[in-house]
């Protein structure tokens, strides 16, 4: 289910029961939206890109802002608990100082912290290996490298929240909005599909009239 829910007024605006996150799909709930006259303030995602060429495509003017939480989680997957590296280590630490961001100053600080991580990486972030199976060189650290790529990739849209303190930093309270009709729809398994789905809009029917 893809929601698009008002981060203050907790209302759903638009929904859509899809197999995937489909650029098509978006871009069409986007549109929506729009010609329904609802003024985008800002859009807080997961940076799936789909999502981010709808948005692009679409509505490029309102201001993109990044899951903090989200690109924690995945940075936090790929250098794992224990990292093995040195530069996997300090990234680590750099990745969880990405929440205590609430200021320009703290955003100066850890920004000038990343930049001097990979100014003193750079070389084994980039580091290669020959791979006699398949005839290729392959980035011989690619988990700290796509950690780092991630976090650089999605610098642009990570800090929105500093200059406007009506945008959300994560999906938070949406993640726990799935949460509760995950709970509720588990009461009910017995369902059909074609009833769960029933239960899914009148879930959300009811929710945005309380």
């Amino acid at each position: 289910m893809i929601v698009y829910r008002d981060n203050h007024i907790k209302f759903t605006q638009l929904y859509r029961l899809s197999d995937g996150e489909h650029y098509s799909e978006i871009k069409e709930d986007l549109s929506n939206l729009i010609l329904l006259g609802l003024q985008i303030e800002s859009i807080t995602c997961d940076g799936h890109r789909s999502l981010l060429k709808a948005i692009k495509n679409i509505c490029p003017e309102v201001k993109l802002q990044r899951c903090l939480v989200h690109i924690q989680r995945e940075c936090k997957i790929w250098l794992t608990s224990n990292p093995k590296s040195f530069a996997g280590i300090e990234l680590l630490r750099i990745v969880n100082h990405i929440h205590q961001i609430k200021s320009n100053q703290d955003h100066q600080l850890w920004l000038f912290e990343l930049i001097g991580w990979h100014e003193k990486h750079k070389a084994f972030i980039n580091e290669k290996t020959y791979s006699e199976m398949t005839g290729r060189y392959w980035y011989k650290h690619k988990m700290v490298r796509r950690s780092f790529i991630m976090i650089k990739n999605a610098l642009p849209n990570m800090f929105e929240y500093l200059f406007n303190e009506r945008i959300p930093k994560s999906t938070n309270a949406l993640e726990s909005f799935f949460g509760h009709l995950k709970s509720h729809l588990l009461l009910h398994r017995g369902l059909t599909k074609q009833n769960r789905k029933n239960f899914i809009k009148w879930y959300l029917y009811f929710k945005n009239k309380s």
